[in-house]
């Protein structure tokens, strides 16, 4: 886990990603925050990249691949396995379904969609602080 590593966001709604915009700016965290409109980006993105993220905030409901397929595709990809990017959902689309098949793909959290920005800062710096004390496998040298 690289904590002073990018954020990545996958969030198809432009409303969305301004509010996710909004709480990081000002919680004032150092990562960057990368914006992917779909799985297909984000995963093209993922299997390319040299930069090893700190966290995936995804969305479920998305064109060319939902966070689901995305999900199962990076959770058995060796090669991304072995970074331990902790891997949530964010959506609005939630049931004890959806929660179960999240959790069936070993994500790391599942948070519905706050309503107000005050409450997506909360959960945001919930998420932050959580994962910025946690260790991980690649934490050791």
């Amino acid at each position: 886990m690289n904590k002073n590593g990018p954020v990545v966001i996958i969030e198809d709604d432009d409303d969305d990603q301004y509010l996710f915009q909004q709480a990081f700016r000002k919680l004032n965290y150092v990562n960057e925050i990368i914006f992917f409109g779909n799985g297909q980006d984000a995963l093209d993105y993922l299997v390319t990249t040299s930069v090893l993220p700190f966290l995936i905030l995804s969305d479920i409901n998305m064109p060319k691949l939902d966070g689901f397929a995305l999900r199962e595709k990076l959770h058995t990809d060796a090669a991304l396995q072995i970074k331990c990017i902790p891997y949530l959902f964010f959506s609005t689309a939630v049931s004890q379904q959806a929660v179960i098949n999240a959790y069936s793909l070993s994500v790391q959290g599942f948070f519905v969609k706050p309503h107000t920005l005050n409450d997506l800062e909360d959960t945001i710096k919930s998420i932050m602080e959580y994962w910025l004390r946690c260790a991980a496998p690649n934490n050791f040298h």
